[in-house]
């Protein structure tokens, strides 16, 4: 008896339907692609359940024949391609004829069309073992529509790996949010259980299409984000770029599309990636939606099952368009253009933004001067390095930071300390015990502490030292069962995707526990009235935003668990003191001391070095590095 056989069509199908079924999202992104094809100027999504139990999709483009419906539904069998030469120039997102035939072997599934011009439409559905199509009359406009019911009923084993409800319907809801900012020209409607969740008109101008990103990735994204048109060699890049202003603690808002295919390529994430080094804090994503448009000769997108890779046939030459043109933007952008009112008070505690929102101060640049041994945005803008007057320091300041540490070891108090942390007078003799971090003698590149101990100098990054003793506070109250929070004076609305005030609505305690009082105010607005105590000088906007952007990708509340370092970490960062954060003496040793007292109790240094011990050599090759 022979051993090898051939698979029944049902079997083949559901092995097929491994690839391109995963969950609901994924038979909706099949759907759409295909309505899209079709031509479609308006599409209607109907869900149940998270799409398990039900999932139609609606359009009114050109329909299939009656003559052709039962090939739809089978194996291999497509009108988007006829032979090699359209295989090397791909112009629609389906292309494999796989689709349809793997969701009717895991799902009961019927399909409805009308052709222009015909009196009324047809159905097909396939039964049986043997998934034979049986087509039959229907009252059905031009266009098609699919229904999908109980996916998975008789694969018992795959429906147990699907989730919550809720769950499935973020993963569809994200589904749907890329394929809608992929065609401005179509109006989409999404409902789930009877409730509509969004409903996009076609966006045939600017102010429509701008309209429809807010809506889908946030008013915030859109109020920080730079519009973007450049076109060279064949290749066309355009679209919205966020500031660095707007940098997020995921990479959650990252939108790429590749002649209207959204994908994540590596050769792009990198190009993207180059272009906001310059202004970017270590561990800050950028947010864009960005759409490059280039021969379909030039791109394969038939290199990845599921089609989220492509392939570009000059690897080097697009890597270098995208990067050149992202860069000029960032790079054409005025730092007075960004945000004019987040310039913080200079006399302010020593807490706000972080690093990663420092592009916003008037006083920065974003270009990245050649030849700077140094991110610009540690130092002034159009201020050449060292800067003039014979100061080896950030701002200026060397002359009257060292006549302030003079003043201070002569025993005058050259500024006020800190609440938090008073004040510690260098010794009296050298018989007492220099401190490990020695005492503050002046800003360094506007973000290093440049101190004084037994052994020589020590260089303390400023803003990592701050962060983790913050970091370490916020882990004890944590700890101790809640984070001790503050009420502020005047509550902040906030501007987010309707996703993310679904999420804080339903997720309060978790935000409670964390030390944040949100509210729910509209379908897409948010009111922070409670702050953690420890970061009640930090910038509260960015603060919840990165919060809400790290626990939607936890998900659940074990996985909150399981990351919490992460979440603590970013909370942290927007408490810490920002780059270019001008420190008198005494608040520099102030920090020194709290970071001494980390390094003996804290377990967990989470990240970056926070001081290096230099010798007057290495001092010397920083300085001739800067230069």
């Amino acid at each position: 008896m022979s051993k090898i056989q051939l698979l029944d069509s049902r079997l083949a199908n559901q092995i097929a339907a491994g690839e391109v079924v995963e969950r609901p999202a994924s038979v909706l992104k099949e759907l759409l692609e295909n309505a899209l094809d079709a031509g479609s100027e308006s599409i209607s999504v109907d869900v149940e359940q998270g799409g398990v139990k039900l999932l139609r999709v609606r359009d009114n483009g050109s329909g299939i024949a009656r003559d052709d419906l039962p090939l739809a539904l089978s194996r291999h069998a497509t009108s988007k391609i006829r032979g090699l030469d359209d295989l090397e120039a791909i112009g629609t997102l389906g292309f494999r004829g796989e689709a349809l035939a793997a969701i009717s072997s895991v799902s009961r599934l019927s399909l409805a069309s009308n052709v222009e011009g015909e009196a009324e439409g047809w159905q097909v559905t396939v039964e049986g073992r043997d998934m034979a199509p049986t087509v039959s009359p229907a009252g059905h406009p031009r266009g098609t529509t699919v229904t999908m019911r109980d996916l998975f009923f008789n694969t018992p084993a795959r429906r147990r790996f699907l989730r919550t409800e809720k769950t499935e319907f973020n993963h569809l809801e994200e589904v749907f949010r890329r394929i809608a900012l992929s065609e401005f020209n179509t109006a989409f409607r999404l409902t789930h259980n009877q409730k509509v969740i969004h409903q996009l008109p076609a966006g045939l101008d600017d102010t429509l299409r701008a309209a429809r990103v807010a809506k889908l990735c946030g008013k915030g994204f859109m109020e920080q984000a730079v519009a973007v048109d450049v076109e060279r060699d064949g290749l066309r890049l355009h679209g919205w770029m966020g500031l660095p202003t707007f940098s997020r603690s995921q990479a959650d808002l990252q939108y790429f599309y590749v002649n209207g295919r959204v994908i994540r390529d590596k050769v792009v994430s990198h190009a993207v990636r180059q272009a906001y080094a310059d202004v970017l804090y270590h561990g800050r994503h950028p947010a864009y939606v960005l759409f490059l448009e280039l021969d379909p000769a030039m791109v394969d997108v038939n290199v990845h099952p599921t089609k989220h890779e492509v392939r570009f046939r000059e690897q080097r030459m697009v890597h270098g368009f995208l990067y050149s043109s992202l860069h000029r933007a960032i790079a054409g952008v005025r730092p007075g253009q960004e945000l004019a009112g987040s310039v913080a008070d200079e006399g302010a505690p020593a807490a706000g933004m972080d690093t990663a929102m420092a592009p916003s101060q008037g006083n920065m640049s974003l270009t990245s001067p050649a030849g700077a041994g140094m991110s610009s945005l540690s130092r002034p803008a159009g201020q050449a390095w060292p800067p003039t007057g014979g100061s080896a320091f950030g701002y200026g300041q060397g002359a009257r930071q060292a006549d302030a540490y003079g003043a201070l070891v002569g025993g005058q108090r050259a500024g006020q300390v800190s609440e938090s942390a008073p004040s510690v007078m260098p010794p009296a003799s050298d018989n007492e015990t220099v401190p490990p971090l020695g005492y503050a003698v002046a800003q360094l590149h506007g973000i290093f502490i440049l101190a004084e101990n037994q052994q020589g100098m020590v260089v303390v990054d400023m803003h990592a030292a701050h962060e983790r003793i913050t970091y370490e506070r916020l882990k004890q109250s944590w700890a101790d069962d809640k984070v001790r929070s503050q009420p502020l004076l005047v509550p902040v609305s906030l501007a987010v995707s309707s996703r993310e005030a679904d999420f804080a609505e339903q997720q309060p305690e978790v935000f409670s526990r964390l030390g944040f009082a949100v509210e729910r105010a509209g379908p897409e607005t948010l009111v922070v009235r409670e702050v953690p105590a420890l970061l009640r000088n930090g910038d509260s906007e960015s603060m919840v935003r990165d919060v809400l952007s790290d626990l939607l990708a936890q998900g659940s509340s074990e996985r909150i668990a399981q990351k919490l370092d992460e979440l603590l970490s970013t909370m942290a960062c927007h408490g810490s003191v920002r780059a270019n954060r001008r420190l008198t003496i005494p608040e520099m040793n102030a920090l020194l001391r709290d970071m001494e007292a980390t390094e003996r109790s804290g377990q967990c240094n989470h990240g970056r070095p926070t001081w290096t011990q230099m010798s007057i050599k290495d001092l010397d090759r920083l300085f001739m590095r800067g230069q």
